[in-house]
């Protein structure tokens, strides 16, 4: 969604949210570039309440909250910190809360009209036309985290929302890719967990290794810009320099491309509309060796996920809640050893196929109950008799 110029204050209040995991530590980096021009109002974190602790006295937080203990905590519970993100102490929120658990955070600070630095897909593939909705009546804006919508909205500045014929999201490819001899339904935990670019947590790691983060990424942009889902197209780019792509009416093909570090993109979003100077290191186009580029099409038949994704952005209602929980719960699966590598996306199908999903969640309660009947769903494609509600990754 479209962005504007922050407000002309000196010191911007930036609230943190999932501040002890890996995009949290890189935005602390991020906001230690500019000593005395942002002010950490408040950091949070789901459970590691002593890290928690200690990157807040390290970086000078005012509150803290630790949703699973409360003794890391000066802020009270989920509604304090709400009314926090709505008070003028904050002018920016970078999200990087796994999940739809994000969600009433985001919605209170888009109602509020801030600047939400999004890097938690899952918020608006489960809610898109409620948090898209919320930021247009609040006056909040959305700027993406994610490297490859962060390069798509850096793209869309060459031209207007009418002269956009498609956006090409890269990816990877994941440990996978080029290599038809593996056998998909003999993976491990371990062999998924490789991924040759990234160093990401455990659950988006896994995702890359399915394709299904390009498929919720797909839906992510669905929401994010504005653009049919048949206008949204995924390629394989094993190098991982040119972030993403759109294409113009005229032909004409306007990429981003940067280091594979996620400070780039964190950096982007806190201090846009301006360009500051970053600590990723400079692409080398002088490199003796030079730079390669290769562009391949995905192999869909191996990996189904980017097909489930059209078929979520067609559908539209709560589709997408379904989507990303039924992938939640049969990743779960996955790594307790109950469901083979191949048979995630079938899972989610299934999923699919069988939750009533034609009205549109605008509540935190319809999205849960769309995430049950989805995790639901996937305990009956296994045929267990006893289904556990979202089995926490390791």
């Amino acid at each position: 969604m479209g962005a504007k110029e922050l407000s002309s204050r000196s010191v911007r209040g930036v609230a943190l949210l999932g501040a002890t995991g890996s995009i949290g530590r890189q935005a602390l980096e991020v906001l230690a570039l500019s000593p005395g021009e942002y002010a950490l109002e408040v950091a949070t974190c789901g459970h590691q309440g002593e890290a928690l602790a200690e990157l807040g006295r390290r970086h000078g937080a005012r509150e803290t909250y630790c949703d699973g203990d409360p003794r890391f905590s000066t802020l009270r519970d989920q509604g304090e910190l709400c009314d926090l993100l709505r008070s003028p102490r904050v002018d920016v929120v970078v999200c990087a809360i796994q999940g739809s658990a994000a969600l009433p955070y985001v919605i209170a600070a888009l109602e509020a009209g801030k600047r939400v630095c999004l890097a938690t897909k899952e918020a608006l593939v489960a809610a898109g036309r409620w948090v898209t909705e919320t930021a247009r009546r609040g006056g909040g804006e959305i700027l993406p985290v994610d490297s490859e919508h962060c390069a798509i909205f850096q793209c869309l500045k060459s031209g207007t929302h009418q002269e956009v014929r498609r956006l090409w999201l890269t990816c990877s490819g994941g440990p996978f890719h080029g290599h038809p001899e593996i056998d998909l339904a003999q993976v491990t935990p371990e062999a998924a967990l490789r991924h040759p670019t990234w160093r990401m947590g455990r659950k988006i790691t896994l995702d890359c290794a399915t394709l299904m983060n390009k498929a919720l990424e797909m839906v992510e942009a669905h929401w994010l810009f504005s653009v049919p889902g048949e206008e949204i197209q995924v390629v394989i780019h094993p190098q991982s320099l040119v972030h993403s792509m759109v294409e113009f009416t005229d032909g004409a093909v306007v990429a981003q491309m940067g280091p594979a570090d996620m400070r780039l993109p964190i950096q982007y979003c806190l201090t846009y509309p301006r360009r500051l100077p970053s600590p990723a290191p400079s692409l080398d186009f002088l490199h003796p060796g030079g730079i390669s580029m290769e562009f391949l099409p995905p192999d869909e038949r191996r990996f189904p996920a980017l097909g489930l994704a059209r078929r979520v952005m067609a559908m539209d209602g709560g589709a997408g809640a379904v989507f990303h929980a039924a992938n939640e719960a049969a990743l779960a699966r996955f790594l307790e050893g109950s469901l083979g590598f191949d048979a995630i996306p079938r899972a989610v199908e299934h999923a699919l196929d069988t939750v009533p999903c034609s009205e549109a969640p605008e509540s935190l309660e319809a999205v849960r109950a769309l995430e049950a009947a989805a995790a639901q769903a996937v305990h009956t494609f296994l045929r267990c008799p006893e289904p556990t509600f979202f089995l926490p990754l390791p």
